[in-house]
């Protein structure tokens, strides 16, 4: 009698297995192996670091959601990938720390990729590029290169490469503390001209304009600007990677730009 109700049971936990595996909800990406492949902090959830502070890149709306360029960049390549997006906000200062320990999956948050973080981290393609510009009254056309520098004035934050481009271009230095007081000297014409990358003349046309400013020259070395993993992370990269290229064919990437900058920086 026993062993005829144990099997009795064995049936029915068959049967339940069954139907379990037959039902049309989605697949569990770590039942289906998807997970392991990209060995996700949640299984079916990609894990975003963004700062949460970095206009307009990653920042709070008037109601408090977190948007962004980064941000909406991010969503739509999880979306393609068919995964749950979830932001945690982080200081930029910590950010790798977290991305070390495995807090999260991927940085969102214009990671520049350069030499010394190539060493230890892997990288998508780029999904920003961004030159550095000098920024110059839009009547102004004694300056269209960076030799044209050479003994004209350029507000610079002391801290920022912009400053030893500048210098290096024989430019005198008026020290600021960022782009709003380097703008605001260029305008009232206490100064030729200021230096920063593209990206940050783009969202300051974007939101303030017309301006009165405009681009005279530009470096032929841009900042390319990526996600950042782990280096245990090649299957996932390899996947964002082609979800990219997806978006950035059927326009989606333009679109996102176009919404915060006006321009196509993706390409």
């Amino acid at each position: 009698m026993s062993r005829r109700i144990t099997a009795l049971v064995l049936t029915a936990v068959a049967a339940l297995a069954l139907t379990a595996c037959s039902s049309g909800a989605p697949a569990d990406p770590a039942a289906s192996g998807e997970g392991d492949d990209f060995g996700l902090v949640t299984a079916g959830t990609l894990t975003v670091a963004t700062e949460g502070t970095y206009r307009p890149f990653t920042f709070h709306d008037e109601s408090g959601e977190l948007v962004g360029f980064d941000v909406e960049i991010a969503e739509a390549v999880a979306d393609r990938l068919g995964l749950e997006v979830v932001f945690q906000e982080t200081q930029w200062d910590a950010i790798f720390t977290g991305l070390d320990a495995g807090r999260f999956d991927v940085i969102a948050n214009q990671v520049s990729i350069n030499p010394e973080r190539e060493e230890k981290y892997l990288f998508s393609e780029p999904y920003t590029v961004s030159p550095g510009v000098i920024v110059v009254p839009e009547d102004d056309d004694s300056i269209t290169s960076f030799a044209d520098l050479e003994g004209k004035t350029t507000a610079q934050s002391l801290t920022s490469n912009w400053y030893e481009l500048a210098q290096d271009s024989g430019a005198d230095i008026e020290a600021v503390e960022g782009w709003a007081q380097a703008v605001a000297l260029l305008q009232q014409g206490r100064v030729d001209a200021t230096i920063n990358d593209s990206l940050t003349f783009l969202d300051y046309e974007k939101s303030e304009g017309p301006t009165g400013l405009k681009i005279a020259a530009e470096t032929d070395d841009p900042a390319y600007n990526a996600f950042a993993f782990t280096r245990d992370k090649s299957a996932l990269v390899e996947a964002v990677d082609k979800a990219l290229a997806e978006l950035r064919d059927e326009g989606v990437l333009a679109e996102i730009s176009e919404k915060y900058f006006g321009a196509d920086v993706t390409q």
